[in-house]
């Protein structure tokens, strides 16, 4: 997929979405991308701009329709819009805790299943999940956050065994820390109750939230090392490619820490510990 392709990226206008804008129409590609209001991305003659708020359904599915239109085609659509919460299980309210469902785990859901079709009718086609490193581990205050991201990757991969006859390909993106504002200007904070004081000290140095922030980048990869990776992986990528995308180089080794932490759990049972020496022999 070297060639000029059409991309859908939501969340465009900050961070990883702007600088994979920016990329992919730097790469000759054009771009759908959708913003949930002000965004300060240029004007181009490859380049539709779209408010799109990815919970509501209908709406998903009006905004890949309309890319198609104004474009005649959909190559890659990549699911980037989403946002941090922070709170205990205790401290998050109804309203917070379907929020971020609603963003990070339904939003590209549907838009998964609009880009579905046209893809499929032409015969090619790619999405991109941009998931975290939190989706293979977790951490204590992030726990819905954790969830929409493991939910993501759940039906992501089964939906890549689902779609692969169509000539469609799937891709989970797990960054490590980005160098945007998503750990500062852009966390959402459940009001906190004070028993979990103590915790909060203990992760993150300080029991205040939220927690003092000017605006600035939380340190780690610069998103456009990330937007960089994403679309050489598109680029090179194929039907033997792996579904799973580490991006950063802290990635794999938070990958690694939170897997070893799980096989160590399961490990506490003997008859899955002799399961899985028996499957290392074969």
């Amino acid at each position: 997929m070297s060639h000029p392709q059409v991309w859908f990226i939501t969340g465009a206008a900050r961070g990883i979405g702007r600088a994979l804008t920016l990329a992919a129409l730097d790469a000759g590609h054009a771009v759908f991308a959708t913003v949930r209001g002000e965004h300060a991305l240029p004007e181009h003659e490859r380049l539709a701009v779209h408010v799109l708020d990815v919970r509501h359904h209908d709406d998903a599915r009006a905004a890949v329709r309309a890319a198609v239109e104004r474009f005649g085609r959909l190559d890659v659509l990549v699911n980037n819009a989403g946002y941090g919460l922070i709170g205990a299980a205790e401290e998050v309210t109804e309203a917070e805790a379907r929020a971020i469902i609603d963003t990070d785990l339904l939003g590209a859901l549907w838009l998964s299943q609009a880009a579905i079709g046209p893809m499929r009718e032409q015969g090619s086609g790619r999405i991109v999940q941009v998931s975290t490193t939190g989706a293979v581990g977790s951490m204590p205050t992030l726990g819905l956050y954790n969830a929409a991201k493991w939910g993501l990757e759940g039906f992501s991969e089964a939906l890549a065994a689902e779609v692969r006859a169509f000539g469609i390909g799937v891709t989970i993106a797990e960054p490590g820390g980005v160098d945007t504002e998503w750990g500062t200007g852009s966390m959402r904070f459940a009001t906190p109750l004070p028993a979990y004081d103590e915790l909060r000290t203990g992760v993150f140095g300080t029991a205040e939230v939220p927690w003092p922030s000017d605006g600035g980048t939380g340190g780690g990869t610069a998103p456009e090392a990330v937007a960089a990776a994403l679309l050489a992986h598109v680029a090179d990528a194929d039907a033997e490619s792996p579904l799973r995308l580490l991006v950063g180089d802290d990635a794999p080794g938070q990958v690694a820490a939170a897997l070893r932490m799980r096989l160590a759990d399961y490990g506490r049972d003997a008859r899955f510990a002799e399961a899985w020496a028996a499957h290392d022999e074969d």
